[in-house]
């Protein structure tokens, strides 16, 4: 039978495999990295500070701190606000292990606050009930590439003495109330993972209006030391100074090069991805069973990733035999993400587990990602709707 699932011996949607993501790359990306690779810098040379310039003028702040990736900026920022054994930080489940990992790298404990089940965002609501003497920070993840409630969270954070981290690592190009992603919170994380709105193969940045963290960010990112080979090189002596335990998280030039290039294409990037929204967005609304996360009205969604929820009740399936349906239509489809508190890590070190954040672990059971990225064609996108309607129809057959 024609549409017949994949997964039962029909033909596929596709004949190749849409990945869910992946990188944009062209001639000048290729021709910025090669100049510096025939240059005399291939590591802590000019290219660094170029590209943390350029990027926090592209957000509208006065200093970025480029790392080399989006965890080292999360551990960086925690180092920054001096978290430490005995502190605690608010953070949300929905999201990669490394937004809780990073206060764990400083001895710190994450306090886990549930999602809004719309949006999948940090709850403002439920943020304060979990404040106690030992709170110190705030991390907030712009999930999917859609921006928190900033207003309403920095107004808890600066009630309660405490610091506001943004977790933008999805949503770079976006923007809240008119302010861009990147200037909304006390220190900003940026990832440059090639499945990221721009890469760098690897690299992070944090971003902030304080020189005073940013100094401490760069000392931190090059081992505690308080100057790099350049700044040597440039001043003619040799003496060195490590004040700080800190760690080796130096980005490359040649990273900083490709992130130069990339970051010029940034409008477009996300111009695309929206555009692929608006598109999924408009299919879906006549497939039942199948709905896309909340969206609201004050914020400029950057579209990291597009999620959407299966009713898994309605369809009498688990999201596993959707997600195995789809894989096999050649549909590239990922899940982001397992709810960071119920990893057995954090199971058996800290006592978390099933029903702490009620609304994450729902969501998780629903959702899917769906291919996202710039270089998606109309076709591709008919392609994943085709396959998402085949499915529907077909797994309770």
């Amino acid at each position: 039978m024609p549409d017949e699932l994949a997964i039962r011996g029909g033909r596929p949607v596709r004949s190749s495999v849409l990945p869910y993501g992946r990188q944009s790359l062209d001639e000048e990306d290729i021709a910025a990295v090669a100049a510096v690779l025939r240059s005399d810098w291939l590591t802590t040379g000019p290219k660094v500070g170029e590209f943390e310039q350029a990027f926090a003028r592209s957000v509208g702040v006065e200093q970025a701190v480029a790392v080399s990736n989006g965890t080292a900026a999360l551990h960086a920022a925690m180092y920054a606000l001096g978290i430490g054994p005995g502190d605690e930080v608010i953070v949300t489940p929905m999201t990669f292990a490394a937004s809780a990992n990073c206060v764990l790298y400083q001895g710190g404990r994450p306090v886990f606050v549930d999602v809004e089940p719309g949006t999948l965002l940090l709850d403002p609501a439920q943020v304060e009930a979990k404040i106690t003497p030992r709170t110190k920070a705030i991390v907030a993840v712009d999930y999917a590439g859609q921006p928190c409630d900033y207003d309403a969270l920095m107004s808890i954070a600066r009630q309660h003495n405490l610091a506001l981290v943004d977790d933008a690592c999805h949503a770079i190009g976006g923007a809240y109330r008119g302010r861009l992603v990147g200037s909304l919170a006390d220190l900003s994380t940026c990832s440059f993972h090639p499945v990221k709105h721009l890469t760098t193969g690897e690299g992070g940045m944090i971003t902030t209006n304080s020189a005073e963290l940013a100094q401490r960010m760069r000392v931190f990112r090059n081992h505690g030391i308080t100057s790099d080979h350049r700044q040597r090189a440039q001043s003619g002596g040799f003496y060195y100074e490590m004040v700080e335990l800190g760690y080796n998280y130096r980005i490359t030039d040649i990273q900083c090069a490709l992130g130069l290039s990339q970051l010029r294409r940034l409008p477009e990037f996300v111009r695309r991805r929206r555009q692929i929204a608006t598109q999924y967005d408009q299919a879906l609304s006549d497939v039942p069973h199948v709905r896309p996360l909340s969206v609201r009205d004050d914020v400029s969604h950057a579209y990291h990733l597009y999620m959407v929820q299966f009713d898994t009740e309605a369809l009498g399936v688990d999201r596993a035999a959707i997600f195995a349906a789809l894989r096999a239509e050649n549909i590239g489809v990922n899940v982001h993400y397992v709810p960071v508190h119920i990893h057995p890590y954090y199971r058996e070190r800290l006592g978390t587990g099933p029903g702490l954040c009620p609304n994450a672990e729902a969501a998780y059971e629903r959702l899917i990602t769906l291919p996202i990225f710039p270089a998606m064609t109309d076709a591709d996108v008919s392609d994943v709707m085709a396959a998402v309607r085949k499915v529907v129809v077909g797994i309770t057959r």
